[in-house]
């Protein structure tokens, strides 16, 4: 299948990768600046004659049936939208889905009016850090998710934040319908260039049925990515740098007693997690798209975006619980990369 990848920063490198372990064609590689595509020549041996500063010319010539989109956020929307016009059958964007709600819902539009299946590259559910917690969570032993505590370095809301708001959703098997916010004074300056900024703080959501997700990223936080899951019958640490995850579980025969006796005896277990880079489980979102079942689609990743949003409205009203499904301010543009 002939793919073109736009963008040739450190992840669009990383998507030509994905492609040729795919074993599709590579139909070209476009950047606006002509010394990311000089670097991806002679780095990742990608052909000269498939290099493109031009998308338009890029998409005309090469004629891709797949489109990797790997911009930073305010190209998203646009560059969606063209692939999906020139015939693209399929889209993977990266995360965040765009700068604004209301390009999130043309991206939306353009690819359901073209039949083009749409994918966010939020790729958590492929990633062991996540499915294995999932699956003991899921268990009747544990007794279902009820919390999540991402505690963190300063990491960015919308870099890897709206990752995790993803992650919950995932994990929690309905989407959130509220979120509160608390931000950090100022901004977060973004590698990516002095015109991208986020933020950092401390966000809550929560489900209809209940389920809580407390992420804690203060601008006065430096070190570390842990993760805690309760559930109604144990808990499980992960710390995502390390690759280790602890679970602890109430010993059967006490597994009814209310959760007042919190401190009853349990079952302790101690395991690796593989570590995540950012090929394989990105491969994976691919091949799910390609497939057709089980990837992050354009409306996983709205919802990831509508969190976010909902979530600077929370700081910015007083720290109040915000609806994820209500009139969000939907033209309102965000400097995230």
């Amino acid at each position: 299948m002939k793919t073109a990848v736009i963008g040739a920063g450190r992840m669009g490198r990383r998507h030509v990768q994905v492609v040729r372990e795919l074993g599709l064609e590579l139909a070209g590689l476009a950047d606006a600046r002509s010394e990311a595509l000089e670097a991806a020549a002679r780095e990742d041996a990608v052909p000269a004659g498939i290099l493109y500063t031009d998308v338009a010319r890029l998409l005309e010539e090469g004629r891709p049936e797949c489109v990797v989109v790997a911009t930073t956020a305010p190209s998203h929307a646009e560059l969606t939208c063209q692939a999906a016009g020139a015939g693209a059958r399929f889209v993977l964007c990266e995360k965040p889905m765009a700068i604004s709600l209301a390009e999130c819902d043309r991206m939306l539009k353009a690819c359901r009016d073209r039949g083009t299946r749409l994918a966010i590259n939020h790729q958590m559910r492929f990633m062991e850090q996540y499915t294995a917690p999932k699956a003991l969570l899921d268990s009747e032993a544990y007794g279902g998710l009820r919390s999540v505590l991402v505690a963190a370095g300063n990491f960015g809301m919308a870099m890897n934040g709206t990752h995790y708001f993803e992650m919950f959703r995932f994990m929690a098997g309905e989407a959130p319908t509220t979120a509160t916010a608390w931000f950090s004074a100022g901004g977060v300056p973004n590698p990516r260039g002095p015109q991208f900024e986020d933020r950092a703080g401390g966000v809550r959501l929560e489900t209809a049925s209940g389920q809580r997700f407390y992420m804690d990223v203060g601008a006065d936080q430096g070190h570390g990515v842990k993760v805690t899951y309760s559930a109604r019958h144990g808990q499980i640490v992960v710390d995502e740098l390390e690759g280790t995850m602890r679970a602890d579980v109430r010993q059967d025969a006490h597994r009814d007693l209310p959760t007042t006796r919190y401190g009853m005896p349990s079952v302790r277990t101690e395991q690796r997690i593989r570590p995540a880079d950012a090929v394989a489980p990105t491969r994976a979102v691919l091949e799910a798209l390609l497939r057709g079942s089980g990837y992050p689609s354009g409306e996983d990743g709205r919802l990831a975006v509508a969190a976010l949003v909902a979530a600077y409205v929370s700081d910015e009203s007083g720290h109040v619980p915000v609806r994820i499904d209500s009139a969000l301010p939907a033209g309102r543009t965000f400097p995230w990369a």
